[in-house]
This record gives C-alpha cells, structure tokens and sequence, in this order.
C-alpha cells in the first residue's frame, strides 16, 4: 500500500510538472505573439517589410508610427553567426563524443566529458570578454579586419565554443545509448572498428546527435551578452565574415531598456523576440521530423 500511494505520489507531481512546462511554454507563446504582433496591427507595417527591408529606423514615441522596421540585417546576422558556429562546432563535438564512447570510453567518461561539462556553467559574459580581449586582437592583427577585428567570424568563434559542450554531450549520450548488440554483430560480419562506427553507430545514434545540434543552435539562437561584445551590433549588413554586423538578440539586448513602452521601436523589438521564438520552434519541428524519418527508413516505429 505505502509503495503503490509512492508510485501514485511520484507519477502525480511528474504529470504536474510536465502539464506545467507545456502550459508556460504556451503563455510564454500567447505573450510573445500579443506583443510581437503590435508592429502589424497597431502600427500597420507589413511583414514583408519587416522581414525583407534593411531600413531600420522606428519611432520612439508611445502611440506614434511612421519609422521603418526593417530588420533584414539582424535576421541575416543571426542566420550567418548561428550557422557559421555550428560549421566550426559540429565536426568537432561528433569527433569529440565519439572518442568519448567508442576510441577511449573509460578516460572519456571520467576525464574527457567531466572536463567538457564544466564548459557548460562558465558565464556567457566570460566567453565574450575572453573573446573581446584575445579573439579580437588576433583577428585585427592577422587579418586586418575593416572593423578592428568585431565580426562574424569573432561571433561564430565564441559561439561554437559555447554550444560545442551541448552538442558534444547529447552526441556522447546518445552514441552511448546504441545497443553493445549492433556493434557485437557488426564486428561479427567482419567490420573494422570505423567501419563499424560510420555504418552502425553514428546512423542509430542520429536521432539524438541531432537532437543536440539542435539544442545547441537554439543556444546560440538565443545568446547575447558573449555576442554583442565581439559581433560589434553595427547596424549593416556584414560584407563577409570579417565584418562587424548585428543580430536579433544584440539588438534587442542594446535597445529594450531605452525604448518608450507601447511605441513603434519597442514594439519592432518585441516582433524580434517573437521571430527568435518562431526559429527555435522551427527548430525543434524540423528535428523531430528527421527523428521520425530515420526511424522510419531504419523499421523502428513507436
């Protein structure tokens, strides 16, 4: 009796508790679309401005409309410093969670992955003053960057850096959750230790590795202290990937406190924030949707 009032007690507050995460990740939506969408109702601008337009200049009285919220700069920074630091972060996370698991799995475990798990607590202002005091001198120097060494590349750097213990992490976990069966029967066909590594594991583990880029983008999706201190938040469209650009989260962490509530440019930013939202759960939908499809091209259904 005093197990079964446990177990009823113990699958209560874990129901309680996941029916409350869904219902504040909703509020959390409903509040964001209420407030994103002022730019379009209140002060009538279109998406295809917003979206699609460079000119960036909205008025900063309450209840006064008749600037223009362009924010085609800042969706581009955050779609070239999000991706270029998951090109630098993802080769080396799957090269890292595989040698967690399957080149040196006892080091790995107790000295490899604790080191990289420690990445994960370091304060993002500290990824972005090492990056403004050492990363961006090196830049300047070496590559006589146009905008003393603030850029995309500066901003795709910290952020591998800070997304690579995520994504190595949920790679490790879920390589380590292939079962020991498929690699016993591969190694039982004749496979080298790669091949039984690039043909067995790394394709039943793709799930959950894509689970972790994906936690990692949203990451860097979101981050904006580490950011906005080596990305430079010029209000340009970047040149290449040595010019200083800003990105959504730069712009509304520069710019929320000294907007005028209710008016045009605070607004614009809520509709940032709103877009932001949008992307990651773009990006949880599209990871799902490669989940289910890997699953059903290899016959493993729910």
């Amino acid at each position: 009796m005093k197990n079964f009032k446990r177990e009823t007690g113990g699958r209560t507050l874990v129901t309680v508790c996941g029916l409350f995460l869904i219902v504040l990740t909703l509020v959390i939506g409903v509040f964001l679309i209420v407030r994103g969408s002022g730019t379009f109702i209140q002060f009538h601008h279109s998406l295809t401005e917003f979206l699609f337009s460079t000119d960036f200049n909205p008025t900063d009285t309450e209840g006064v409309s008749g600037g223009t919220v362009g924010s085609a700069i800042f969706l581009l920074g955050t779609l070239e410093t999000c991706g270029l630091a998951l090109l630098i972060a993802v080769p080396f996370s799957i090269a890292s969670a595989i040698f967690i698991t399957e080149i040196s799995p006892e080091s790995g475990e107790k000295i490899f992955q604790p080191a990289i798990e420690i990445f994960v607590g370091i304060p993002s202002v500290v990824y972005g003053w090492l990056g403004m005091t050492t990363l961006i001198p090196f830049i300047r120097t070496a590559f006589n960057a146009p905008d003393s060494g603030y850029s995309v590349l500066a901003a795709g750097i910290v952020l591998s850096i800070m997304i690579f213990p995520t994504i190595t992490t949920v790679s490790a976990d879920a390589i380590r959750s292939v079962p020991q069966s498929y690699r016993a029967a591969s190694y039982g066909l004749g496979s080298t230790r790669w091949q039984m590594i690039w043909h067995v594991v790394l394709p039943a583990a793709l799930p959950g590795m894509l689970t972790g880029v994906i936690l990692g983008l949203t990451r860097a999706f979101g981050e904006a202290l580490a950011v906005s201190m080596v990305l430079g938040n010029a209000g340009k469209a970047a040149t290449g990937i040595l010019s200083s650009t800003a990105s959504l989260t730069t712009k509304i962490a520069a710019q929320m406190g000294d907007t005028a509530a209710g008016g045009e440019y605070n607004m614009a930013l809520w509709t940032m924030g709103l877009v932001l939202f949008i992307m990651s759960i773009i990006s949880i939908l599209l990871i799902h949707l490669i989940s289910y499809r890997s699953k059903k091209k290899s016959g493993v259904t729910d």
